[in-house]
């Protein structure tokens, strides 16, 4: 009797002019799936990602367009930077907004994020030299850091039960955004030369050949930017006493009856001080991420150098596709991951665990990348079939790695420290993500100068170095390296 005449006083204080507490109270009263939560996180998610990659089918000709490159083999170093500069920018900044997050609310992180890609995405379109490329990539990256707060918002918004189902649906929308962006930068730039009957070279668009595929992400963002005014926001604001209220009653929620509430209420001040001091040690936090960075250095390498594999000419060992070409790969892709995620992975994560549906992806994604040059030697029907299921299958195997690991993440911290953890995840992610085109690029102009090299030569040599990179992820999901947070 004493435990249910305490917590109806709790809840009553703390829905006392907190956003956070009306956010508790709506999930108390929700019944069913919370498809709504799931369609806004899946939108800001897909509003953000797309830019990040939608260049990489264009960025090979918007250098060449640049005159910057004095040899057609260096195209590929001087797209490698343009493609690390969002990265550098966000990895100097997500800690900040992380910090900012937990301070301040999800919400303002999430706008400001939306709004960077209206702003910055757009003049990207309109660049005319290579710095400008360079400048308003760097800004876009520095301004949206709004990954690693929606990853704590989409454990917040919903039920206990759904959380996983959130958290999937961030990286499934992160996943898709990868794939969809490349395939409208495909589609839509230089729409002069693929849709005279449109657009005339004259015009903005011919102008500017690679804005079309820009705006039409920025226009989307700024519908998804307007929207985001009416999204809830969860974090908890209280005063001193309110905040002491608030820690007693999440611990009475999981304690048994008969604990008491004062030592309840010490204890769990106590733990969220030392789990303060300690973020930087809690090792299975710290282990997840520094796995994620590794396959993130790869899959952000690798999304670089598909999209310069598959337009660079045959005599390098490319496939000589043209932009729409790579478009319609990549949106194939898109959309059997959209379907996996939705169908196939839970129950596959259910029945293996987030660990084990890594490892699996990793190891199968080696053999599968070492064929690509042999791919490259198809033609016609045969390539378009084989390039396609690759695609898909490679797309698929990503997402299933960085899904599992964003759950060991989030499992690893406590709620309260949520927006923090996933800035440092995504300040490393976003280093070694800067690394990866820049890498990337050096590697495959680098590759096209050995052709006739004894040891792998031309493009073996670059897809023997992903997969370097991706035994190396493999291997640091074993323990003693990767620990496992124990609830």
């Amino acid at each position: 009797m004493a435990a249910e005449y305490r917590e109806p006083l709790l809840k009553k204080k703390h829905y006392k002019n907190c956003p956070g507490c009306k956010v508790d109270e709506m999930k108390e009263m929700e019944q069913g799936l919370p498809i709504r939560p799931l369609l806004s996180i899946w939108i800001i998610v897909l509003c953000t990602a797309l830019p990040i990659s939608s260049l990489f089918p264009f960025l090979y000709f918007m250098i060449r367009d640049f005159h910057i490159a004095e040899r057609e083999e260096d195209i590929g170093s001087y797209a490698g930077y343009v493609g690390s500069a969002f990265m550098l920018g966000r990895a100097l900044t997500s800690v900040s907004w992380g910090i900012f997050a937990d301070l301040y609310g999800r919400k303002p992180v999430i706008i400001m994020g939306t709004t960077s890609v209206v702003i910055f995405n757009t003049l990207f379109g309109l660049s005319v030299n290579f710095w400008m490329a360079v400048i308003t990539r760097f800004l876009l990256g520095s301004l949206n850091g709004l990954l690693g707060p929606i990853k704590a918002y989409a454990v917040e918004i919903f039920r206990d039960e759904y959380q996983a189902l959130g958290l999937s649906t961030v990286s499934t929308a992160w996943g898709i955004g990868l794939i969809i962006g490349p395939a409208l930068g495909g589609f839509l730039a230089q729409p002069a030369e693929k849709y005279p009957n449109l657009f005339s070279k004259d015009s903005l668009f011919g102008r500017f050949p690679y804005f079309l595929p820009c705006l039409a992400i920025s226009i989307f963002a700024l519908a998804v930017t307007i929207a985001t005014c009416w999204l809830p926001e969860t974090l908890h604001k209280h005063n001193d006493n309110d905040q002491s209220s608030d820690d007693s009653y999440d611990a009475l929620e999981a304690a048994s009856n008969e604990s008491n509430t004062k030592d309840i209420t010490e204890n769990d001040e106590g733990t969220e001080s030392t789990s303060k001091q300690s973020l930087l040690k809690n090792w299975p936090l710290m282990s997840s991420i520094i796995v994620y960075c590794v396959f993130s250095l790869h899959d952000m390498a690798y999304t670089e150098i598909f999209s310069l594999w598959a337009v660079s000419p045959r005599k390098y060992g490319g496939l000589s596709y043209s932009t729409e070409q790579v478009g319609e790969v990549l949106a194939v892709s898109g959309f059997s991951l959209l379907v996996f995620q939705m169908s196939l992975y839970p129950f596959v994560e259910r029945l293996l665990g987030p660990v084990m549906v890594s490892r699996i992806g990793s190891i199968l994604a080696i053999p599968l990348l070492q064929s690509y040059p042999w791919i490259a030697m198809l033609s016609g029907f045969t390539l378009t079939l084989v390039i396609n299921c690759a695609s898909v299958l490679k797309n698929v195997l990503s997402v299933s790695i960085i899904t599992g690991l964003f759950i060991l993440q989030n499992r690893a911290v406590d709620q309260h420290q949520r927006g923090a953890a996933n800035g440092i995840a995504m300040t490393g992610m976003s280093l070694f993500k800067a690394v990866g085109p820049a890498g990337g690029g050096a590697l495959f102009s680098w590759s096209e100068k050995r052709l006739d090299a004894s040891f792998l030569p031309g493009t073996q040599m670059v897809f023997f170095v992903l997969n370097i990179v991706e035994a190396v992820g493999f291997l640091l999901t074993f323990e003693p390296f990767l620990a496992q947070h124990r609830q």
